[in-house]
């Protein structure tokens, strides 16, 4: 019976039932001259229907079909009425099979069966498969069959493989996106860079003060957008994209650079009203943690780090000096005068720095109103109360404070209407220059901080305290020695 040829049309039906033969195709969804037949109970017969079909390692269920192609005309019988169904003969076993042709031996009963399906003989090239390719069938897989578990294997670790691959290529886009991405670890690479974006003197510098400050970052108070420079209670994380590393080094940008808050917005991504936040944030984050840290130096530390530059000033505790800042001029005439400093001849801020002998910061005053003398500045700014009978204090000229001071003073002479000095105070004035110099190196380092370089607006007033304490501060851990021949050498 090889030649035959079965067209599939489809039906309406809610369910459909599937043939489980190997090679075969047929579904109830598309023909309704098919009968499909459950495997019997029979345990002899259900066995001789598995062999028959040849599937190894099947499991029949209840929902296990064979269709009618594969019963000859004696064993299929034809139902009594249109709504009954069609029924086997007791005892049938399959037997028409794509792989015989749908034929039995020679010795089998012969004959066709013209009730499966319209079927007639015509050559290969003229059979009609136009509804097999547009209902999607094929007879050259059965999708009943179970996998092979070498096959299952094989796709298994090659699954592996391919998330391994996946997770490697999302570390290479992230490690990409994080250098090319504005902040800290854009720069890891270049010392040059971040002495530039930070006043730090190098990479390493930088990583050494995060770790110092890192434990303190969880109880940080934070600015929220509806508090406009209020504090609210601590929480952790910030409900921002930026992580606290790269709110530091955007920070330490604003001092640095002195950039104005739109253009740090630009670079790291993030709205203007976000860089002001983490400003203010950090300004009061730094103040509050750097300045817990005692600076000021015991006498005797002093005198066991003093600088050979300082044998004939060993007494020396601290070198003190003030510092003016630039700001805007109020629109009051009373606060003009205030802020108005005649050395500078300009609206200024003044502070009181004091330096060890060794280059570090030990004393930062408030700011005061630009009018004020170096004289009053030294007596309200607190350096007194710690400065004690045995210690020496190294000034300028101007700061004329013997009278309530409680210590020696080294100053450079005056010439008190004379027209020279006498060349022992020529001496004495040259060598005091030459040590006291380093708080105006120390005061130099400071306003290396851009931010200070430019007209402070009277909307930073209530900040402004803050940042230039912070900045002071920075010092102690951005760089070496004021003096190259202070360091030690290495060994």
């Amino acid at each position: 019976m090889s030649g035959k040829s079965y067209k599939f049309q489809r039906t309406i039906s809610s369910t459909a039932e599937h043939c489980c033969v190997p090679l075969c195709a047929a579904s109830s969804k598309y023909n309704s001259a098919l009968s499909f037949h459950t495997f019997p109970k029979d345990f002899e017969t259900r066995r001789k229907w598995i062999s028959a079909i040849r599937r190894d390692h099947f499991a029949v269920s209840p929902h296990t079909r064979v269709c009618s192609r594969h019963f000859t005309n004696e064993d299929v019988r034809e139902p009594l009425s249109e709504t009954a169904r069609r029924l086997l003969r007791k005892g049938a076993v399959p037997a028409l099979f794509e792989w015989n042709n749908f034929s039995l031996p020679l010795s089998g009963q012969a004959g066709e069966r013209r009730e499966v399906c319209e079927r007639r003989e015509r050559p290969v090239e003229e059979q009609d498969t136009s509804c097999e390719e547009a209902a999607g069938i094929t007879h050259d897989h059965d999708y009943a069959a179970a996998p092979d578990p070498a096959l299952v294997d094989l796709a298994l670790d090659e699954n592996k493989a391919l998330r391994s691959e996946i997770d490697q290529l999302r570390k290479q886009v992230q490690t990409l996106h994080l250098k090319q991405r504005f902040g800290i670890h854009r720069f890891a690479g270049s010392d040059g860079d971040i002495r530039f974006f930070t006043r730090f003197g190098s990479y390493d510098l930088l990583m050494r003060f995060w770790t110092q400050i890192e434990p303190a970052v969880p109880s940080m108070v934070r600015v929220t957008p509806a508090q406009r420079g209020n504090f609210t209670e601590p929480t952790f994380p910030a409900a921002h994209s930026l992580q606290p590393v790269d709110e530091m080094f955007m920070f330490l940008n604003y001092l640095a650079l002195g950039l104005k808050q739109h253009d740090l917005a630009d670079r790291y991504g993030v709205h203007q009203s976000t860089v002001s936040r983490i400003i203010t944030t950090w300004s009061n984050f730094l103040y509050a943690v750097l300045g817990s840290v005692r600076i000021w130096i015991p006498e005797e530390k002093i005198r066991e780090n003093l600088p050979t530059e300082f044998k004939d000033y060993a007494d020396t505790t601290v070198i003190l000096d003030c510092t003016e800042l630039r700001c805007q001029c109020p629109t009051s005439p009373h606060l003009q005068s205030e802020v108005y400093s005649a050395y500078k001849s300009n609206c200024t801020l003044k502070g009181l720095l004091g330096v060890a002998p060794h280059g570090a910061v030990t004393f930062i005053s408030p700011l005061y109103a630009g009018s004020i003398s170096d004289k009053q500045i030294t007596r309200e700014s607190g350096i007194l109360s710690l400065l004690k009978p045995g210690m020496a204090i190294m000034v300028d000229r101007g700061f004329l404070v013997d009278d309530f001071v409680p210590c020696k003073i080294y100053r450079p002479a005056f010439l008190s209407g004379r027209s020279q000095m006498s060349a022992s105070e020529a001496r004495e004035t040259q060598a005091i220059a030459r040590v006291r110099v380093h708080v105006e190196r120390l005061i130099r380092r400071v306003k290396e901080h851009k931010f200070f370089e430019t007209e402070i607006p009277l909307r930073f007033f209530g900040n402004i305290n803050q940042l230039y304490s912070v900045a002071c501060l920075l010092t102690n851990y951005e760089n070496g020695p004021l003096v190259k021949s202070w360091s030690k050498k290495p060994e």
